[in-house]
């Protein structure tokens, strides 16, 4: 092929991609070429862990009643962050029991820690936790506790005093990624030495099958005071979408094609979106971004089903759309049923005619109105505080080496 040619297979090639296909390809190339992939990686290569410690220096547990000093280990929170939520939820469950807590931050990028402190104060004014560098040194605490698999790795590189060591552990992280570094460098942390707190049986059986690890299980909870019907009955119609197309557990493509199938089956019910900006969504929504707990119950007010995606443990959006009358429409699996044994709940083969089905039967209930009150009964009077206090008896049961009742 000479030199012509192929300028003319290629001139061809992009007039076939338009504008876009060439803005993209452009992207992909730079994006190769500069190694931005890396910048998702949350770990500076020195914080590593090279091997599995076999044990770590512990202080010599206490009876003494007095309040503790409880160091919880995370990545920067972002608005809307449903682990950082929960992460927070148990923060402010110890600091309800009179004890004092820090939060580690840990960016390998850097951090602003006024900046930060006043983000986290305005995402979740309930915590009064101080705020620190991770990488400065994690120190002056009775007990720190990882939240996830970065942060177990950070642990071990920046607390090296003695202190009792505990991991909350939210969803079996591994499953984030392909058999590869990322895999076994999560699934390495939970043979750490630390104290292992499950939220949930699905985290809990997964660890015990996957790696033959025993755990503390703590239970899901649901927010029904944020989460709940509207106070004046309101006509239902329409879907709506959490979209986390970045996040390969959530299932968004699977979520894009059902609805496309949905939409021509209804194009009457609006499609409602809120999280990330949707991509490549071939019918028409409304995209709310990201929205305050507050303003999305008054989103959930209004419609009649959601998607409510996930792969591995149970997204916390089922059972707030349930609190708020929703049918939440969820991949079958039994990682994803674990946690959610619900009636209301609709099972979906994960499949884009699965999936499309239950949204199309959840609109065309004749009992829309009664349905939803049904769905909302089912969760009234759940919270967060059981799991509060068991995550606290734990922590406390950690150092002193007896729980307070």
């Amino acid at each position: 092929m000479n030199r012509l040619t192929r300028a003319t297979a290629k001139i061809r090639r992009l007039r076939r991609a338009g504008v876009r296909g060439v803005a993209q390809r452009a992207a992909a190339r730079a994006y190769r070429a500069t190694d931005a992939r890396s910048l998702s990686f949350q770990l500076d290569a020195a914080d590593i862990a090279g091997r599995v410690p076999v044990a770590l220096p512990v202080p010599v547990s206490t009876l003494v009643d007095r309040p503790l000093t409880v160091g919880w280990v995370t990545s920067p929170p972002a608005a809307g962050s449903g682990g950082h939520t929960t992460l927070f939820r148990m923060v402010e469950g110890l600091e309800a029991r009179g004890h004092r807590c820090v939060v580690f931050l840990y960016d390998r990028h850097g951090l602003d820690i006024a900046q930060r402190t006043e983000e986290l104060r305005s995402g979740w004014p309930g915590v009064r936790a101080e705020v620190r560098d991770a990488r400065a040194g994690i120190s002056g605490v009775d007990a720190v506790v990882a939240s996830s698999w970065e942060s177990a790795h950070v642990v071990l590189a920046h607390c090296r005093k003695p202190a009792h060591r505990l991991y909350f552990v939210q969803d079996y992280e591994p499953y984030f990624y392909p058999r590869g570094s990322e895999y076994e460098l999560a699934a390495m942390t939970y043979r750490f030495p630390f104290r292992r707190i499950a939220l949930g049986d699905m985290v809990a059986g997964c660890l015990r099958s996957e790696l033959g690890q025993d755990s503390d299980v703590v239970p899901f909870g649901c927010d029904t005071r944020t989460y709940h019907l509207p106070r004046e009955e309101t006509p239902r119609s329409g879907v709506v979408l959490y979209a986390k197309p970045d996040v390969g557990r959530r299932g968004y493509l699977l979520a894009a094609l059902a609805l496309e199938r949905f939409h021509r089956a209804h194009p009457d019910q609006e499609i409602h979106v809120y999280g990330s900006q949707p991509t490549d969504l071939p019918v028409p929504v409304t995209f709310h971004g990201r929205l305050t707990p507050a303003e999305l119950n008054t989103l959930y007010g209004r419609v009649t089903a959601g998607i409510a995606m996930s792969f591995t443990n149970i997204s916390l959006v089922a059972e707030e759309m349930l609190a708020a009358g929703v049918v939440p429409v969820v991949n079958d699996s039994p990682l994803a049923r674990a946690d959610l044994s619900n009636q209301y709940v609709a099972w979906a083969e994960p499949t884009a005619a699965g999936i499309a089905a239950e949204l199309v039967a959840a609109v065309e209930r004749p009992d829309v109105a009664t349905y939803a009150e049904k769905a909302a009964a089912s969760v009234v009077g759940r919270s967060w505080a059981p799991a509060q206090e068991l995550v606290a008896r734990i922590v406390e049961d950690e150092v002193r080496g007896t729980a307070r009742v």
